[in-house]
């Protein structure tokens, strides 16, 4: 089992979520992560929806969602031939280590502090998930008290 990438363009309405998740769930799929947003056209939303199988799997999933009425393309993208980030915002914990060696790691990560306070500090981590994983590991030390992630975004390289 492998984990792939899917990118959708779909209408952006109401509704079309629910129909791409249903789709999901009525055929047993999985989603392991998933990020909507508009696109540079309002009308459309694009859709990044990280899944795990095998061949066959993601050979359905693709065949299944271009049947759905509001889905305009869907692509399988290659994570050699596309860009892909994932955001996270992590609240750490302040009494084992000072504000200060607390950014100091963030930094090292090309991380931002976003808020912090008497006992906890946010920050503001971006990149693949392999970094992101290296980071929740580390922070383990420090005490992490909540997480919030993005889910993968990615866009396909060159031109369309």
């Amino acid at each position: 089992m492998n984990k792939f990438t899917v990118g959708i363009i779909v209408s952006n309405h109401f509704g079309v979520l629910n129909r791409v998740a249903g789709l999901y769930a009525k055929r047993g799929y999985n989603i392991d992560s998933l990020a909507v947003g508009e696109t540079e056209n309002p009308e459309y939303s694009r859709m990044t929806i990280v899944s795990t199988g095998d061949d066959y799997t993601k050979n359905q999933v693709i065949e299944q969602l271009k049947k759905l009425h509001d889905v305009k393309m869907v692509v399988l993208l290659d994570e050699n031939k596309s860009v892909s980030i994932e955001h996270m915002l992590i609240k750490l914990r302040l009494d084992k280590k000072s504000k200060t060696e607390i950014s100091e790691f963030i930094n090292s990560y090309s991380g931002n502090v976003m808020d912090f306070g008497e006992n906890f500090i946010i920050a503001e981590i971006s990149g693949s998930s392999e970094k992101l994983e290296r980071f929740i590991t580390e922070a383990k030390e420090i005490g992490i008290l909540e997480i919030c992630r993005s889910g993968l975004i990615s866009l396909s390289q060159g031109s369309c």
